[in-house]
């Protein structure tokens, strides 16, 4: 316990990673964007933005679309069309395996997703590829190395896939989009990150400026 507590304290504020965030004032940026559904995250990248293929490849395969969405979470709740209390104990406790949600669609985030939270991230080239080589690392692979399809996703456009990674209580959807934020730079505290709410107020750390009129 007092490890754990000294853990935790040692956490509390993560600085930015160094030469990937903050971008300097004359640097090229990519714009990411959280996304916040209720109780759950996701991270949106424009997809001709995506760095280079050898950061993730997998996008190729998704239905044409200007944007990604991408989301992580537990297998058996994520993909039940009639997620409850049970299933969500289970996931917190009892989780089985985790998938990923790609999606997507054509609109920008915040029309796309009018009826929810949307913050945009301003990154660092180097930044964002990081962030995509965390989202190309999550995804569960067959003996060839090929991502593993599980099918049609939550809506037209999207697929799921089998992910890395156990979802638990202490490790939900929310903080698996903080690492990804933190991989690319932001100074963000992942092991807080058990909420959307709490994800979205650390996200806002790196909010990207508005662009001038």
């Amino acid at each position: 316990m007092v490890a754990l507590a000294a853990g935790l304290v040692a956490t509390a504020c993560l600085g930015p990673v160094h030469d990937l965030y903050p971008p300097r004032a004359d640097e090229a940026t990519v714009t990411l964007h959280v996304v916040r559904h209720s109780w759950h995250a996701g991270l949106v990248f424009r997809r001709d933005e995506i760095p280079p293929a050898a950061a993730w490849p997998e996008p190729a395969r998704l239905p044409a679309g200007r944007y990604l969405e991408i989301g992580w979470g537990d297998r058996g709740f994520y993909q039940s069309p009639e997620a409850g209390v049970r299933l969500a104990l289970e996931a917190s406790f009892a989780s089985t395996g985790s998938v990923l949600h790609v999606a997507g669609f054509d609109r920008p985030p915040a029309e796309q997703f009018a009826h929810a939270e949307v913050i945009a991230i301003a990154l660092t080239t180097r930044g964002a590829e990081e962030v995509a080589r965390f989202v190309s690392a999550a995804y569960a692979r067959d003996a060839s190395g090929e991502p593993i399809d599980l099918g049609p996703g939550l809506y037209p456009g999207s697929r799921f896939y089998a992910a890395t990674g156990r979802y638990s209580l202490l490790y939900t959807c929310n903080r698996w989009i903080a690492e990804a934020l933190r991989a690319g730079g932001c100074p963000i505290t992942p092991v807080w990150a058990l909420t959307a709410g709490n994800v979205a107020f650390q996200a806002r750390r790196c909010r990207a400026s508005p662009s001038p009129p």
